[in-house]
């Protein structure tokens, strides 16, 4: 990545790292390193993020960067968090990295930040957003690893990204998509948009289904629109088979019903999914099932 790239970055990992001043350590001293500087650090003393979001590397690519590296030298610092015994882990740079490796250089450019686990593999998956090649569906896992892994609710994952909330819940969705749907955005057989045709059914068939027509006929987008208002007509709704309700369950049910004072009804289905209902009859009588039930 050169210096005019890293300007892309926005509201990424440039947020995630802060803006101080680096000070600048001798090549020699890396045991000394502090966080925050830059300096030069051996190559075989750094070691990748197993948390990394992007495991796939171009080899032609690498190999191109590689020769770029021997001819310039390696412009754009990786940056690096201290581990153990001297050694560092990356955050981000692992391509810069391993064609530095590749140039056979010894020694590279790093920032030294020292941040834990969690900040690493938060910093590691915003710069991976901000990647120009990167497909729907590596940045749809990006913002779910990113909520789940690093605790962030919608709202600071789309400041830390500087996408609104409704293009990140578009890339969720994708998840949802099966497998064969997802390796096809991945690999740029249809576009984003065509996954939010099908993403509209939850029948893993049908979602095949509608992929094949569109490689087999070359679909635009708006043919896979007509596509899906066709199946919506054909496909009829899945009843919801009621299960037997375990004694266990029962007692529950009874329990809560007892202490609110009112009707409780559960219900759950062959798949283990369900829903818990309370009625209410007025405003005072929903102010007072939310007393008791917050208690």
């Amino acid at each position: 990545m050169d210096r005019k790239s890293n300007s892309r970055l926005g509201k990424g990992i440039g947020a995630l790292l802060g803006s101080g001043e680096y000070s600048v350590i001798s090549p020699n001293s890396s045991a000394n390193v502090k966080s925050g500087s830059d300096t030069m650090i051996r190559v075989d003393s750094i070691e990748v993020n197993p948390g990394q979001p992007r495991v796939d590397f171009d080899e032609t690519a690498l190999n191109e960067l590689a020769q770029s590296i021997k001819t310039y030298g390696l412009i754009q610092p990786i940056t690096v968090r201290p581990i153990a015994n001297g050694r560092y882990q990356i955050i981000s740079g692992e391509r810069r990295w391993r064609a530095s490796k590749l140039a056979g250089l010894t020694e590279i450019p790093a920032f030294v930040r020292s941040v834990d686990e969690v900040m690493s593999l938060q910093m590691a998956l915003v710069e991976n957003i901000q990647r120009e090649d990167l497909n729907a569906i590596e940045i749809a896992v990006s913002y779910r690893r990113l909520l789940d892994e690093c605790n962030l609710s919608q709202d600071e994952l789309s400041a830390k990204v500087g996408k609104n909330k409704t293009t990140i819940v578009n890339y969720l969705r994708l998840l949802k998509l099966s497998k064969e749907v997802q390796l096809a955005v991945r690999d740029n057989k249809i576009s984003m948009a065509h996954s939010r045709c099908i993403v509209g059914f939850d029948d893993f068939e049908v979602q095949n289904k509608m992929l094949n027509e569109i490689l087999l006929n070359g679909l635009s987008v708006r043919q896979t629109e007509a596509l899906a208002k066709r199946i919506v007509g054909e496909v009829k709704p899945r009843k919801k088979v009621k299960v037997k309700l375990s004694d266990e369950i029962n007692r529950f049910k009874s329990d809560l019903s007892q202490k609110l004072n009112t009707r409780v009804a559960v219900a759950k289905d062959v798949t283990g999914k369900g829903k818990i209902t309370i009625p209410f009859k007025s405003e005072e009588e929903l102010a007072h099932l939310m007393s008791l039930l917050s208690k």
